[in-house]
């Protein structure tokens, strides 16, 4: 049984739908103790660029308001923390880990959706690639962000759509799983990957971690209340777990963010 999800968004990323006090009762009638809302982080990029699928900076009040309000609503039933899902870019992360902090994140996930610095050099992990370069680029923000301190897991560690030389793929992502096992941040398997039927999780990935032993999580990825708790998707991350002898260490512990 899953008690906890530290993987939740809210309609103000702008590809999610519901309202902030449904997931909670989503997630309670699931049987959810513990649960965290990890919208993407808010952050204007030096030209004034806001990426689309981010917290706008006007509604980051709303967001604490609200999630804030529910958490002492629903505080006898379910422990909830408010934090963000964030990337890190070498050219901006210290400044984006400095707002989130300042506007009051209480945890970080990492969730590498762009290699690189996402702007103006955009390149979406998603995309597919065969380039040996830019699943290396990936590799290094992800062992970067981990090596950073500040992030409770690493969320779909496997969203690279690499499509290129297998012993390749085995070679760097190894790197992802060393770093996990080292620092004792788990990689994460992601349900809204197993709901929509993506490119992950990745079998070839979750075989290369189950030889590491790394720490391994679940999070839900909801972006529909419905999803805040997802019975369905739980039994395929069970069956990747016994399938790849994965280090299942249940619920992550939380970094907070001093």
């Amino acid at each position: 049984m899953m008690n906890y999800n530290y993987h939740a968004h809210t309609y103000r990323c702008g590809h999610a739908t519901g309202e902030d006090e449904d997931y909670v009762i989503r997630a309670i009638n699931g049987g959810i103790k513990y649960m965290g809302f990890s919208d993407h982080a808010p952050f204007v990029f030096p030209d004034g660029y806001e990426s689309h699928y981010r917290v706008k900076t006007q509604d980051i009040q709303s967001y604490f308001d609200s999630l804030g309000s529910i958490r002492e609503k629903y505080k006898d039933k379910i422990e909830i923390k408010i934090g963000f899902e964030m990337e890190y870019y070498p050219e901006h992360f210290e400044k984006m880990l400095k707002n989130a902090k300042n506007i009051g994140a209480e945890y970080l996930i990492l969730g590498q959706h762009y290699i690189g610095n996402e702007h103006p050099d955009t390149y979406a992990s998603t995309k597919k690639t065969d380039s040996e370069e830019l699943l290396s680029r990936y590799v290094d923000c992800v062992c970067s962000a981990v090596d950073s301190g500040v992030f409770t897991y690493v969320a779909h560690p496997d969203i690279i759509n690499f499509v290129g030389n297998d012993n390749i793929f085995r070679k760097e992502m190894s790197r992802i799983c060393e770093v996990s096992k080292q620092s004792g941040i788990p990689l994460e398997i992601n349900f809204l990957g197993i709901r929509k039927g993506r490119h992950y999780p990745n079998p070839k990935f979750w075989e290369i971690a189950g030889e590491a032993q790394c720490p391994v999580t679940f999070g839900c990825d909801a972006h529909d209340p419905i999803d805040a708790f997802d019975e369905k998707s739980l039994s395929v991350a069970e069956w990747l777990v016994r399938r790849y002898k994965l280090n299942y260490i249940g619920m992550p512990k939380i970094i907070e963010l001093n």
